[in-house]
């Protein structure tokens, strides 16, 4: 039976404006914001070097439903590329940038076959072999309905993918749109299921292939690990991807150990060696440092400055660097509070567990609701325990300075 090959990626989100990098100056900024459109590009030279038969693109192509203008350019001549690779593409719009936004219109080029605001099939022949493609675009925000009622049910000839941006039902960790099971997937018989809306590589299941293959540029602190998208050789008996990465900068978790280490341009070499270790092995880089075996020395160095302080003076280490590293956050071990401190706490982390998920919306209601609410991040539960985290940390930390 004749083998296609597709490239599968889906979250592009162009253009999104790195929530949570207020730290970062003008230059790092820029940096961080173009990264998106560079690991774009990546796949899209990948693609005309590769000349696969087509590509699927899964949702969250722009980063709002405002689409901004210069995202749109920027996808559209890249569109152009490919159609005069002679390369055809099939995509569907998700949540962020659904059919329902308000944006200036930019054409799209022949070769794009876009899914409208219902289930719908795009067939196309390739080799003799025909290939039939289901999927939709979202027409508003929230899709909250499980559209997998509406995907037919393949028939005997042929090759069959589904395109859906949505999450598995049941999924806690996620803001839940079109959801579905993965046995309600398998039981339409289709040979590939290109998924798209979460941002972490997935494979839930191999026969068929259904996928997640996460976003192509990773955004914020909950996005780590090299991201990029998948090539994809297809026939009726069996599949095979491969994994392509594209990151610009990865954000990452690093481990550094305190064990012996006596003096403060010590700890700074330390956390050199091992951050240039990561980079040697990921290139440009967003970083999140965690100390270990500190022992009585994280007590000193928490005494002698404040984060910021060491943040600084591990940042200049790396100005103007290339690959670009930026130091995100010094994460220390808080066992070391002492008893004074802790039973101050007590109230204050009392309260913080305490609140419920109603209560965080409501008291950041306001702020999602300002202009400047898209530069936002919505809390994940993850961020709520992370944020809870943090404020216990610092409040230890100023109750040991004056202790």
């Amino acid at each position: 039976m004749e083998t296609i090959r597709f490239l599968h990626t889906a979250d592009l989100h162009l253009d999104s404006p790195f929530k949570g990098m207020a730290a970062a100056g003008p230059d790092e900024l820029a940096r961080l914001q173009q990264s998106t459109f560079a690991a774009f590009d990546r796949f899209i030279a990948y693609a005309v070097e590769q000349r696969p038969d087509f590509i699927v693109i899964v949702g969250d192509i722009y980063d709002g439903e405002d689409r901004s203008l210069r995202a749109q350019i920027r996808f559209q001549q890249a569109m152009q590329r490919l159609e005069n690779a002679q390369i055809p593409v099939f995509l569907s719009y998700g949540n962020h940038d659904h059919l329902a936004g308000n944006w200036t219109r930019v054409s799209l080029p022949e070769n794009v076959h876009v899914f409208g605001d219902e289930v719908e099939q795009k067939q196309w022949t390739i080799r003799g072999e025909t290939i039939t493609i289901y999927g939709f675009s979202y027409p508003q925000r929230h899709v909250k309905e499980p559209m997998i009622e509406d995907y037919a049910t393949a028939g005997p000839d042929g090759l069959y993918i589904g395109l859906l941006h949505g999450s598995v039902a049941g999924d806690s960790a996620h803001a839940v749109y079109a959801p579905f099971t993965v046995s309600e997937l398998q039981q339409k018989n289709y040979h590939y299921w290109a998924l798209g809306h979460i941002h972490k590589r997935q494979l839930l299941a191999q026969e068929p292939p259904i996928v997640y293959p996460g976003n192509i540029q990773g955004r914020h602190r909950n996005e780590q690990g090299v991201k990029g998208f998948y090539d994809v050789s297809l026939s009726r008996e069996q599949a095979n991807t491969t994994f392509i990465p594209t990151s610009a900068i990865v954000f990452t978790a690093l481990t550094v150990s305190c064990r012996g280490i006596e003096y403060a341009d010590d700890w700074v070499a330390a956390c050199q060696e091992a951050i240039d270790g990561v980079v040697a092995e990921l290139g440009s880089i967003i970083i999140e440092l965690v100390m270990t075996d500190t022992e009585e020395l994280a007590d000193n160095l928490q005494r002698s400055a404040s984060e910021s302080e060491w943040l600084d003076i591990l940042r200049e280490q790396y100005v103007l660097n290339e690959p670009f590293v930026w130091i995100a956050t010094i994460d220390w071990p808080s066992s070391s509070t002492s008893e004074f401190s802790n039973t101050l706490l007590e109230p204050v982390v009392d309260t913080l567990t305490s609140w419920k998920l109603e209560d965080w919306d409501e008291l950041m209601s306001e702020l999602y609701g300002h202009r400047a609410g898209r530069y936002i991040e919505r809390l994940t539960l993850s961020d709520r325990e992370q944020l809870e985290q943090q404020a216990t940390a610092l409040l230890a930390a100023e109750l040991l300075k004056e202790g």
